[in-house]
């Protein structure tokens, strides 16, 4: 079957729209894991100055690995508890969606 010139008009709308979509969706991940790496450098930065200034001063001289360790745990920490909160909110927006399949189960 042939197609009409129409048909082939309304496909390569249609084609466009999905390329948009895909393209803003991609520069709307881009944007937000660049932000997210700024402000988790930033996070990082507070957290060291806070083991700098309120931990190492009660540590012996030369407990560099110490303190190194106590900011590990507490970025560890931090990034378990944020990233189970997130894990949270998406459950409960899947389950939210119509049509979803966590939505059928309930």
């Amino acid at each position: 079957m042939i197609q009409q010139p129409n048909e082939i008009l309304k496909k390569t709308k249609e084609t466009a729209k999905k390329t948009q979509l895909a393209v803003v969706k991609q520069m709307v991940t881009l944007a937000t894991n660049g932000f997210g790496l700024v402000a988790a450098l930033a996070w990082n930065n507070v957290i060291l100055e806070f083991v700098n200034s309120y931990i190492k001063k009660y540590l012996t001289y030369g407990s560099g690995i110490i303190s190194l360790l106590i900011y590990a745990i507490l970025i560890t920490i931090l990034a378990v508890t944020v990233t189970l909160q997130l894990s949270k909110i998406l459950e409960k927006l899947e389950a939210s969606e119509p049509g979803s399949s966590v939505s059928k189960l309930i």
